[in-house]
């Protein structure tokens, strides 16, 4: 009876029991795990989950308005401004140079990253919580880590791109030929897109048959792994190879690369040259930094033990804050960049 006195919230809604329904799941779900804290096996008489509860941010309940209407207009910007990256840099003759191309590439792994997450989690928010279908959880995973490799190997394409500009300036217009770009973008999606089936056939392999709720606002694959009541090891070990050889091996590359590029500075007998130079590269760079820093900081130095606050604070930087930054980076910081937006607003005022 108290429970059902406290069941409406201040929207109307049985917000506050259904809430009750979800904690009680999961106590239950608790209950159900062995000793080793792992599911136990999937039995005869057991209903395979068809869906999953995604929780998204119980704390900011209070505050989901103004939640939702931030996550929006990040997301209306993001949209924007990628887009205009893709147009002017197809459409502008002066930024048809490799490090333009690949950032036209960068612009759409954005676009891609943040539509595949952000219109479920503003519902998510809207809603204190919303259902997905367990295919739709699992393409939204999928679909995740294709752009994360790509965008991962963009970023090491970007790196060739300034090593060869800054450390090799006279073999640059022989090695960085459109016909390499080309095939640097090509193999940044395409591996991506080769080795995603393969891990959603084994994702979807496994069962679901006790917990369907998921304590974050998107599928990720820790989240999920922790609900599956079946062996997961080779999920885990795939995801590790695949991780280690499209992450980690790129992001070496990315270092050793400015580790070369600052050598090639400093060895620089002015200081005016060597501003000049470290500004060809300072805007990639911060994009580096930020978008590896936060990489790092959700899947390194994020812990099990962590509030799960504090991890769904730093998936949410990751795939908001990364999208937003790079086009204002470029806008403002590239001299040709502007040149570009200048020219296609005088162009659209003509008309």
């Amino acid at each position: 009876m108290e429970m059902d006195s406290q069941g409406k919230d201040g929207d109307g809604q049985s917000g506050q029991g259904w809430r009750w329904t979800v904690w009680a799941r999961m106590e239950m779900d608790s209950l159900g795990k062995d000793g080793d804290g792992l599911h136990t096996m999937c039995t005869e008489n057991q209903t395979m989950v068809s869906e999953f509860l995604l929780l998204g941010f119980q704390s900011l309940k209070h505050y989901k308005v103004l939640f939702f209407t931030f996550i929006l207009l990040a997301y209306i910007i993001i949209v924007f401004g990628n887009l205009l990256i893709v147009i002017l840099v197809s459409t502008n003759h002066q930024l048809q140079v490799p490090m333009f191309y690949f950032l036209k590439h960068l612009a759409l792994v954005d676009l891609l990253v943040t539509t595949n997450i952000v219109p479920k989690m503003l519902y998510v928010i809207l809603m204190a919580g919303a259902t997905i279908s367990r295919m739709g959880c699992l393409i939204q995973y999928c679909t995740h880590s294709l752009v994360l490799y790509t965008q991962t190997l963009v970023f090491a394409a970007m790196s060739l791109d300034r090593y060869m500009a800054i450390c090799q300036p006279l073999r640059y217009a022989s090695v960085m030929t459109p016909k390499l770009c080309r095939y640097l973008t090509f193999w940044s999606w395409a591996v991506g897109l080769f080795l995603s089936p393969s891990e959603l056939t084994l994702i979807f392999q496994l069962k679901f048959c006790r917990s369907n709720v998921i304590d974050h606002f998107f599928c990720d694959l820790a989240p999920v792994l922790m609900l599956a009541d079946s062996n997961r090891e080779l999920v885990e070990w795939h995801d590790s190879v695949i991780s280690f050889t499209l992450i980690f091996l790129p992001f070496l590359f990315i270092v050793l690369s400015y580790v070369c590029i600052f050598i090639t500075i400093l060895k620089m007998s002015t200081f005016s040259g060597r501003q000049k130079t470290f500004s060809t590269c300072s805007t990639h760079l911060a994009t580096v930094s930020t978008h590896c820093g936060i990489l790092v900081t959700v899947y390194v130095f994020t812990q099990k033990g962590n509030p799960l606050h504090e991890i769904k604070l730093t998936s949410l930087l990751y795939t908001v804050l990364t999208p937003f930054i790079n086009p204002l980076l470029y806008s403002i910081r590239n001299q040709e960049f502007r040149k570009a937006i200048k020219k296609l607003i005088n162009g659209s005022k003509g008309k």
